[in-house]
Order: C-alpha cells, then sequence, then structure tokens
C-alpha cells in the first residue's frame, strides 16, 4: 500500500523565533519512505536535525522576523494491514518489566497516574489483567470522553480529561495511559499521521494521537478514540505523554496562519519517478493523490 502524507504549515513572528519540530516519521517506522523525508521551509532557514531520547527525530531552526512556511510531502509504502491485535497477551508483573519500560509505568506531565490509582482499580480491578484489561479501559475511554476540537487545550491533562468528560485525540491518549499505568501496565503515548483509510471519510486531515502499552514482550498500538484496528498508521512521536513529542516549540510567540495535513492511500502501484515527480510540486490543494491515481 502507497499512502502519501505530508502537512503545511505557515507561522507569522515579530522577531527571530527558536523553534524545535517533531514533524517527521519516527526513527522506527519500518515503511519505505519515497521522497525527500526531510522538512522544508520557506524561506530556506538552515535546520539543525537529532534524535532525542525517544527516538524522535527533531529539527532545530530560526524563524526570521516574518515568519515561515513548513512543510513536508512524501508517499511511504507500507504493509496495509491494521494493528496487531492479541487478545491473549499477558501482562507482565512489575518485577519482570524490561528495564527499558520503567519510565512508561510512572506519572509524567500530562498523565496522573498517581492521582487516578484508586478510580483506576475501582473501574478495572476485576478485569482479566492482560489485553482485555487494557481493552476495557479504552472501552471507558472511548465511552466517556466526547469528541471536539473545541475541547482541547494545551494544559489539560488525564485528569481533567476524566472529570471533564471531553477532548481531543490527545486526550484519549493521556487518560488511557494514565488508566494503564495506574493499573501497573507501561503505556506511552503516541502520534503520527492517520487518514481515513478503510473508514468512511471524517473531515478535514490532521495528525492523530493514539498510545501503545506494553504486554508479552513487546508493544502494541490501541487507539481509544477509534476503538477499532486501523489501517495506514504513520507514527511520528512517542513519549511519555504529548509533552515529549511536541508538535512545535517554540521560544517565543507566533500566530498560526495556515494548518494542513493529509494522509491519502494511492491507488494502484506507483512508479517511484512519478511519485518523485508528483512530490516535487508544492501542495496547494488537499485533493494531493488525485493525480497519482491509476499510476503503474
Amino acid at each position: 500500500m502507497f499512502i502519501r502524507f505530508g502537512f503545511e504549515i505557515m507561522i507569522e513572528n515579530s522577531v527571530q523565533l527558536p523553534l524545535i519540530l517533531a514533524l517527521s516519521p519516527h526513527s522506527s517506522f519500518g515503511g519505505r519512505v519515497i521522497g525527500p523525508d526531510r522538512i522544508r521551509t520557506e524561506p530556506e532557514v538552515p535546520i539543525e536535525d537529532f534524535l532525542d531520547p525517544f527516538g524522535n527525530r527533531r529539527a532545530r531552526l530560526i524563524s526570521p522576523p516574518g515568519g515561515l512556511r513548513i512543510w513536508s510531502d512524501n508517499v511511504a509504502e507500507v504493509d496495509g494491514a491494521p494493528d496487531v491485535f492479541n487478545w491473549n497477551a499477558r501482562q507482565h508483573e512489575v518485577s519482570q518489566l524490561p528495564h527499558d519500560t520503567l519510565p512508561f509505568i510512572t506519572a509524567s506531565r500530562y498523565c496522573e497516574s498517581d492521582a487516578l490509582s484508586e478510580q483506576a482499580w475501582a473501574l478495572f480491578g476485576t478485569t482479566p489483567a492482560g489485553w482485555e484489561r487494557v481493552q476495557g479501559i479504552c472501552n471507558f475511554v472511548h465511552n466517556h470522553i466526547t469528541f471536539g476540537y473545541k475541547f482541547g487545550r494545551s494544559t489539560k491533562t488525564a485528569a481533567d480529561a476524566l472529570l471533564e468528560a471531553t477532548g481531543v485525540c490527545r486526550d484519549f491518549a493521556h487518560l488511557s495511559v494514565a488508566l494503564c499505568r495506574a493499573m501497573n501496565i507501561p503505556a506511552r503515548y503516541a502520534s503520527g499521521y492517520l487518514g481515513d483509510i478503510g473508514v468512511p471519510p471524517s473531515g478535514p486531515g490532521d495528525f492523530c494521537a493514539w498510545f501503545e502499552a506494553y504486554l508479552e514482550g513487546r508493544w502494541y498500538t490501541f487507539d481509544a478514540r477509534y476503538n477499532t484496528p486501523r489501517i495506514g498508521r504513520i507514527l511520528m512521536v512517542r513519549g511519555r505523554d504529548a509533552a515529549d513529542g511536541a508538535m512545535i516549540t517554540s521560544f517565543g510567540r507566533y500566530d498560526l496562519k495556515l494548518f494542513r495535513v493529509w494522509t491519502d492511500e494511492v491507488s494502484g502501484n506507483p512508479a517511484e519517478t512519478a511519485v518523485l515527480e508528483l512530490l516535487q510540486r508544492r501542495p496547494d490543494t488537499p485533493a494531493l493523490t488525485l493525480a497519482m491515481a491509476g499510476s503503474s
């Protein structure tokens, strides 16, 4: 399966503005990326790339006075399989957990698992440990939170989402992560591209947040917002919560003037040369994949 994915962001700032971006496919992304696989800007500015402790690909740059257009446009070849499902995956005893999972079993900035422990055990203490318990958490969060962009805010935590019963996709992920950790299940925040592939159209494109839980010796993808296995995820960031993978970290004020995201399946099996030719074009329209439909 081929998926065209990318974004276009325009910001306006009055003085030089240092930025740290997390807008590239994660270093562990297993698909093949066709295209430049880098962030581009207008005007062009120097960009310093680095990996953070969670394997997220970061970019440091300075937006000049006046602002910046930031964009990326690529095609990924992925296997097209839905999220892995393993109902029999067992939960590890804390004493048996690998060292590298331990940062994901305690409270963090947006996931106050310590404050939610009593509620979590009251809700899920009788649920069989393992996959069934994580799925029970997903079911609860999916039914408890009402989705809406108007409900999102940068300071909203898992406890806030539980209390207010509203939020955006990152709130679904944060509450799920916090409840899993409260039940001694390592869980980490994840975010990236997730288009309407194999499901009815849901509206304008956006980045999406989900989470991963550690069961039976590996990390599994869960998504409390949609609460069903999905096709075509392109991971960008992982971390303890959204603070570890902020899309844009700015050291000063800016105004967001444009924000577009696209994640669309490309029909057929396009030749790599045709893909590269198309990716040279400026992404001025949302319907980016139409020109590639039926390519061979």
